[in-house]
């Protein structure tokens, strides 16, 4: 089994920056595809970001340009670094990964919260 701990989240002022972390219990070499995810209140929730194994990166349209996902293999953990933040980037942000074939097998983190005043 591979457990997900997030950290880093917090209240911050609108144009601040957050770095969220997203520890592994596994070696995250071996997952497929790593992401970060938020939802917010009164909204299904969507994807901010993903990181595959090769390193390939993959951004929502909202978030490109001020949000940098990356990863440290040695650490076995993923950062999604956030700048220029927005209130409406308020949400519970959490990390997954997938792993395995096909990536058939899923983890989600307990979540993080990051709040933005105006």
């Amino acid at each position: 089994q591979v457990q997900l701990v997030e950290s880093g989240g917090g209240l911050v002022q609108a144009g601040g920056s957050l770095r969220l972390s997203c520890a592994a219990s596994g070696r995250i070499s071996r997952m497929n595809t790593m992401g970060w995810y938020r939802q917010a209140p009164g909204k299904q929730r969507e994807l901010v970001a993903t990181i595959n194994s090769g390193g390939s990166t993959n951004y929502a349209d909202s978030v490109k340009g001020r949000f940098t996902i990356s990863r440290d293999n040695a650490k076995n953990t993923v950062y999604l670094q956030m700048n220029s933040l927005k209130p409406e980037d308020t949400a519970v942000y959490h990390c997954n990964a997938e792993m395995g074939s096909f990536s058939r097998y899923a983890y989600w983190g307990q979540g993080t919260q990051v709040t933005v005043s105006s």
